[in-house]
């Protein structure tokens, strides 16, 4: 099963410097039968970019949390075995657990199929969604307007071999 790792730059250069995505269990993003009712589709590279996005927004919420890493979300793409993540029944349809799954780890960071990162120009929407995060969760439609800026700006795709020099950064 291909599965989304919501990180920040900090987060992926310590996956770099231990090689590993995650601890005894992580939450990451996949396509669950929840995420495939709620966006209607059986096309599997749409139902894997809601994933993304998904882990995309989770990432969002990191920075929240980290005023202090460089404002540009990302998120690693990684194939674990289908038995290595679940998704919560009791949380299924909650909007906020879309596509979520619970991955038992470690993951060596060596299994990462891409790492999806902000480009630059998307620093200062990134920087204003995370500061308006907490108030569109709480309902504010003009904090909600400012998150959803951030998702206008596609991530970008990185093969791993260019994890070095994303982590330099960080």
């Amino acid at each position: 099963m291909r599965v989304y790792v919501p990180l920040t730059l900090p987060g992926l250069a310590e996956a770099h410097k231990t090689g590993e995505l995650g601890s005894d269990h992580f939450v990451a993003y996949g396509v669950t039968p929840a995420l495939r009712e709620w966006y209607v589709s059986d096309d599997i590279e749409e139902l894997e970019y809601a994933a993304l996005s998904r882990a995309a927004l989770a990432s969002l919420r990191l920075l929240a949390a980290d005023p202090d890493a460089e404002r540009r979300r990302v998120v690693v793409a990684v194939d674990v075995a289908d038995g290595a993540a679940a998704a919560d029944p009791d949380r299924g349809l909650d909007p906020a657990a879309l596509g979520e799954v619970t991955v038992t780890g470690p993951v060596p960071l060596a299994k990462a199929a891409a790492v999806h990162v902000d480009a630059g120009d998307a620093e200062e929407d990134v920087t204003a969604a995370a500061a308006a995060l907490e108030a569109a969760d709480a309902g504010d439609d003009d904090a909600q307007f400012v998150v959803d800026g951030a998702e206008d700006h596609e991530l970008l795709w990185y093969a791993t071999q260019e994890i070095p020099a994303l982590v330099d950064r960080a």
